[in-house]
């Protein structure tokens, strides 16, 4: 429900405006500008607009506009009688709730700053866009819907050199289930359909290179993974279509890679002294994330970068349970 998806930017991202508003009772806003009245504060047009901005406002048909922004306008009044209790029973004063507000007050500062870098970023060319599209032929020109089966053993079963002559000699899934069954070995069936850009990038080259019936093996630390492409299905987007999904894809990944930059270049030059049990961790620094500022967008709803080299078998409907 729209009301729904409403109510948490309303709670979360208007948090730290419903309780300054309690501590500015002297600041009158413009009466054109105020929506509604709560005891004696007031809750602004600008306030409303705020959350309408935080949502998902594109999607909302015109005819529904004034609809919606009355039921925001009901939630902060909801939001604003709720602190008001808060402050008059002193829970804003309490240990875990001011903990709560600064953290809220930190997270908007960084993510701001993080968009402010990432709005800086130079927009990805028509040129830029093209070439990607030329790289990536098996996401445009060559793009396919694969129909693909796979079976997931534990990398402890031990049985990787038997699993790799199997696919190796073109053997089904069929035959590969029924083997580990009788080596009472277990493992985990299912099959989907998919088209390219729900695959990983660095699993699709692998995946777009097999015919039909054709089948491959992966392998981590955790699991093994058998693959067969069950059949797949010729579904090429034209360069038309792809260009602004592209440009969007590359400003995302653009902006990514210049806050992962910027924050790698702030903490080498930041005085960081990690104390108590931290301090023997800190000889092993864990890897930088990228922001959630700037999360990846996919071209022609192709996949960001992935860190896994298969997709997990959580991802894929079981529609073999018979190999089970």
């Amino acid at each position: 429900m729209l009301s729904t998806r409403i109510a948490l930017p309303i709670l979360a991202a208007s948090l730290l405006i419903g309780l300054s508003a309690c501590g500015s009772k002297d600041e009158k806003k413009p009466a054109s500008q105020v929506a509604a009245k709560v005891n004696s504060e007031e809750i602004s047009v600008h306030q409303i607009n705020f959350v309408l901005g935080r949502s998902n406002a594109a999607a909302i048909p015109p005819e529904q506009a004034p609809r919606v922004r009355r039921e925001i306008l009901d939630k902060l009044i909801d939001q604003q009688l709720a602190v008001e209790k808060a402050v008059e029973k002193k829970i804003d004063r309490s240990p875990e709730v001011l903990m709560a507000i600064e953290a809220a007050r930190r997270e908007i500062l960084a993510r701001a700053y993080i968009e402010q870098i990432a709005a800086a970023q130079p927009k990805p060319t028509l040129e830029e866009a093209k070439k990607y599209i030329a790289e990536h032929p098996q996401l445009f020109a060559e793009r396919r819907i694969y129909n693909i089966q796979e079976i997931v053993v534990p990398a402890s079963s031990n049985v990787l050199g038997n699993l790799r002559e199997m696919v190796a000699a073109s053997k089904s899934m069929e035959d590969i289930a029924i083997w580990l069954k009788s080596k009472d070995i277990k493992f985990t069936g299912g099959s989907a359909t998919r088209p390219a850009e729900q695959i990983p990038l660095d699993l699709l080259p692998k995946v777009h290179a097999l015919k039909d019936g054709q089948g491959l093996l992966l392998e981590n630390a955790q699991s093994i993974t058998i693959m067969r492409l069950a059949a797949s299905q010729s579904a090429p987007v034209t360069e038309a279509v792809a260009i602004p999904r592209v440009q969007q894809f590359l400003g995302n990944q653009r902006a990514g890679e210049a806050a992962a930059s910027e924050l790698k270049q702030l903490k080498a030059n930041a005085k960081i002294a990690y104390m108590g049990e931290f301090a023997e961790s800190a000889a092993a620094p864990a890897t930088a994330a990228t922001p959630a500022a700037v999360p990846a967008t996919a071209p022609a709803k192709a996949p960001a970068p992935a860190a896994e080299k298969k997709p997990a078998s959580s991802n894929i409907e079981k529609g073999v349970a018979g190999l089970k």
